[in-house]
């Protein structure tokens, strides 16, 4: 077989010519970028920026949650999309060796583009008293950290309280969080994305409406 019907057979979404880049520098913008997510969620609240080289509009998808999801996920983190993205699963696929799942409950991480479709969050993984890290972890892009409703943060590393605004989310979002609370050690931790930013809210940060 020629390398011409190689590719005349491939599905256009992981054909060579098409598919999105990766990481530019994909050891040092991978330990970058880590880094930078761990942080968000050690320091709930605070806007962190994800500064790397990186061309993400091949993906349709803000170049935050590109890296971070070519940063933390591998063969053994299957990855739902709650759209549809085909340009955006084969470069995961390529880049990390990320499963897509179709089963939000089996995925490690979740990107979800529209805010607005959040589905229930006990439709995601929980993970379970002996292993609560089994949990799903969401990215979920929003249309501001700064200009929406403010909330009040606390708990560990947040020394009094913390104050960030996101806009986009939908209705009864932070009370449906909330009511998981119950179940710690278990429970999801949440990264909101947009353009460049990322806020984290780890399980353990309660929320506040003010």
């Amino acid at each position: 077989m020629t390398l011409s019907s190689t590719l005349a057979s491939t599905p256009a979404a992981m054909q060579w010519d098409s598919l999105a880049p990766g990481f530019a520098d994909p050891v040092h913008d991978s330990q970058a970028t880590f880094r930078i997510l761990l942080d968000a969620l050690a320091r709930p609240g605070r806007i962190q920026h994800i500064d790397v080289a990186l061309d993400a509009q091949a993906t349709g998808t803000p170049r935050a949650a590109v890296a971070a999801l070519y940063a933390l996920c591998d063969f053994a983190t299957p990855v739902w999309l709650a759209q549809e993205n085909p340009a955006f699963a084969s470069a995961l696929r390529f880049h990390t060796g990320a499963p897509i799942t179709s089963n939000p409950a089996q995925a490690a991480f979740a990107w979800i583009a529209d805010a607005l479709s959040v589905p229930s969050l006990e439709q995601f993984a929980l993970g379970d008293p002996e292993t609560p890290e089994y949990s799903t972890t969401l990215l979920i892009q929003v249309e501001s950290l700064s200009n929406g409703a403010k909330l009040r943060l606390s708990g560990p590393g947040i020394e009094h309280t913390e104050t960030f605004a996101p806009r986009g989310l939908p209705d009864g979002f932070w009370q449906q969080r909330a009511a998981l609370a119950g179940l710690f050690p278990c429970g999801i931790d949440l990264y909101l994305v947009c353009d460049d930013a990322v806020v984290g809210v780890p399980r353990t940060t309660r929320v506040e409406e003010i």
